[in-house]
């Protein structure tokens, strides 16, 4: 079978059937995930920007049932690396191993080779294991004894962690963490779902009943309808001043990527296609921006001392960096715009 190359991801879905295949993708997920519906639309967003999931909180809270109902809920290649301190990295990438019958050396694929990579506890393994994800994470592919090796599409690697004031734990290191196009927390559950869960959970592992609702076909053309949403030039431009904005902030004495740039708009086009718009707005950017930038920035000293955390710094910025605008309309005014007949930063038709 020919392997697919990143590029090719098929022709884009139409909105009918992008629609029906990600909502039953998140409703599969929820079976699992009880009053997380934000989370999980983000995780899956994620996953159709062609980006990397980060999932870091305290144990026990539904960390690796997010990330394996996300996998089995796609019919694609999945493999879990359990993350500990005496992991190599030729676990995680594969290692040539001589073979004695045809007296040469045959490479032997590791744990990356898959559609969707778990990676459980990835803070619980050496820096030098962790970096071992790095070419795989943003060149989709793996370099093994000089010699290199593509990966499959879609890739994505989805790692949970525990907060690093956790003991046995690493700190990942910040060009592993620029790599992960967004950082989320599950959190506690509310009262009600807390119940639900121990009605609906406390007998059975709902991950066992768990079936695929789609497969990595339909993933790729998914990802081919994400990649048509149209984002206007204003947009783009505000998204660089919100990336600008975190290198010249006083508390931050690192700001984040041009990486995060393009990670922020593909996730943004994702988030966009779920809610059911051909085009980007503003509000997409605001709503992603903590959880994109906020985990690949550090904070100055002083900050730190003052406890002043890297989702409160970005998210001040948000509120202080000027909005972009239709000429003298609101972007948030969703009404179509006079004389043209589409709202702002619509595309032209044609």
């Amino acid at each position: 079978m020919t392997q697919q190359t990143w590029d090719d991801v098929g022709g884009p879905l139409p909105y009918d059937e992008f629609r029906t295949a990600s909502d039953a993708i998140v409703a599969n997920i929820e079976q699992v995930i009880e009053g997380k519906t934000a989370t999980v639309r983000l995780a899956l967003a994620v996953l159709l920007a062609e980006g990397h999931l980060l999932i870091e909180d305290v144990p026990g809270v539904g960390k690796t049932k997010l990330a394996k109902a996300l996998a089995r809920s796609i019919d694609c290649s999945v493999r879990r690396i359990q993350f500990t301190p005496d992991l190599l990295p030729s676990d995680v990438t594969g290692v040539s191993v001589y073979n004695q019958e045809t007296h040469d050396f045959e490479f032997r694929p590791g744990a990356v080779f898959a559609n969707l990579v778990v990676g459980d506890e990835i803070n619980r393994a050496s820096p030098k294991t962790q970096s071992a994800l790095l070419e795989c994470m943003e060149e989709r592919q793996v370099t093994v004894d000089g010699v290199t090796y593509q990966l499959q599409t879609p890739f994505m690697v989805i790692a949970t962690q525990n907060p690093i004031e956790m003991e046995g734990t690493y700190p990942l290191p910040e060009a592993q963490r620029d790599r992960f196009t967004a950082r989320i927390a599950m959190g506690y559950p509310d009262p009600n779902a807390e119940l639900a869960m121990l009605d609906g959970h406390g007998a059975v592992d709902p991950l066992s009943g768990l079936r695929s609702v789609s497969d990595a076909d339909t993933v790729r053309r998914l990802i081919g309808h994400v990649r048509q949403v149209h984002v206007a030039d204003a947009v783009k431009q505000y998204a660089v001043d919100l990336v600008t904005a975190t290198r010249e902030s006083p508390d931050l004495r690192l700001g984040a990527s041009p990486r995060c740039t393009l990670q922020l708009l593909r996730t943004a086009r994702a988030v966009a296609a779920l809610d059911g718009r051909d085009y980007v707005l503003p509000d997409d950017l605001q709503v992603l921006a903590v959880p994109v930038l906020a985990h690949r920035i550090i904070p100055t000293a002083d900050a730190q001392l003052a406890r002043r955390t890297t989702d409160a710094i970005v998210a001040d910025l948000v509120h202080r960096l000027p909005l972009p605008h239709d000429r003298h309309r609101s972007p948030y005014d969703s009404r179509p715009a006079s004389g043209n007949g589409r709202a702002p930063f619509e595309p032209r038709r044609p």
